[in-house]
């Protein structure tokens, strides 16, 4: 039943969106340009296509240039996703992983010092804001290319070379929000888990076709730590027998990022994307992960955030990644030069 009625749903998807698109273009569907410079971080795929880390990355190249930096990001998997959370004034994290949401949460703990972060269903209001209240200089969209309401200086679209196209269906029988036609609008690409695949040249090849030979990036997610969950615990280091588990986009990446570091995976299970995990489920992968020999837990930093709170009998560590960019200077430059205004 499922494969006969989501095919019929995604050609109406596509003609909603097609549809949203032309009244934008038109002027009967407004656009709204902050008296600052937007740089937009989004992708045309459901699912973690390394989108967070690279937010994190150009939130970073603008802040060393002197700028006060504000992420603006909707929140999803937040307590109450109307509501508008100050998750960072730029010093202090100000509110908890249920009201910020775990990736703003994640973007604020690494960025203290460096970007403010407010997680708003209404990006708009959040940037008049920021600028009234923290003298932001410059924004960061985070999840903005389908946000078509907010203008912006800069549109870089991630494009995750495990599954580029997100099995070439549109929502909800594939992973596309829009059609690969859509990266016309793209001012700039950037191939995220290049580590991960096979030969690049056909994938950029119809990038650039989609784009009209914008610049294309190729990037890698390198481990930066594996740090434990909690104080106290050993450090842990490869060949170490571990379970792995998260809730992110691409669950199968992060396991094979996790082999590719030369642990033995005993156990890898998945939750849906934002999950938020019970003592429970815990205990209940803790007793599975005894049973085939783990002597540790591995999860992500985008999980770490909401499992702090709960027991562990077995250590739990946390895999810390970072975005390398194949030739980043060039993409820092567009970056430095949209900030400036």
């Amino acid at each position: 039943m499922k494969s006969i009625v989501l095919p019929p749903l995604s050609i109406l998807y596509g003609a909603v969106t097609r549809t949203r698109l032309s009244l934008y273009r038109r002027g009967t569907f407004h656009t709204t340009k902050l008296d600052r410079p937007v740089i937009s971080v989004g992708n045309i795929t459901t699912g973690g296509t390394g989108k967070t880390p690279l937010v994190e990355w150009v939130a970073r190249t603008i802040a060393a240039q002197g700028k006060k930096v504000c992420i603006l990001t909707r929140g999803y998997g937040r307590k109450d996703p109307h509501l508008q959370v100050i998750v960072s004034d730029g010093y202090d994290v100000l509110a908890l992983p249920n009201e910020a949401g775990d990736e703003p949460y994640l973007l604020a703990t690494r960025l203290v010092g460096l970007s403010a972060v407010i997680s708003s269903a209404d990006r708009i209001a959040a940037g008049h804001e920021a600028i009234k209240d923290f003298g932001t200089d410059c924004f960061v969209l985070d999840d903005g290319f389908q946000h078509l309401r907010l203008a912006r200086d800069l549109n870089i679209v991630t494009i995750d070379a495990t599954n580029p196209w997100g099995g070439g269906r549109l929502l909800p029988f594939g992973r596309l929000r829009e059609s690969p036609e859509s990266l016309g609008r793209a001012d700039c690409v950037v191939i995220t888990r290049c580590d991960q695949a096979g030969e690049l040249d056909d994938l950029r090849s119809e990038i650039q076709k989609l784009t009209g030979g914008r610049p294309i990036f190729h990037s890698q997610m390198r481990t930066a730590r594996v740090s434990p969950l909690k104080n106290g615990s050993d450090t842990l280091s490869p060949p170490a027998r571990v379970a792995a588990f998260c809730a992110v986009g691409n669950p199968h990446s992060f396991f094979e990022h996790v082999r590719r570091d030369g642990f033995e995976l005993a156990l890898q299970k998945y939750y849906p994307d934002h999950h938020v995990y019970s003592q429970d489920e815990i205990d209940s992968l803790e007793r599975a992960a005894k049973e085939v020999g783990a002597e540790a837990m591995v999860t992500t930093a985008k999980d770490a955030v909401k499992l702090r709170t709960l027991s562990f009998s077995l250590p739990c560590y946390v895999l810390e990644i970072e975005m390398e960019i194949d030739k980043g200077e060039g993409l820092a430059d567009l970056v430095r030069a949209k900030a400036q205004g």
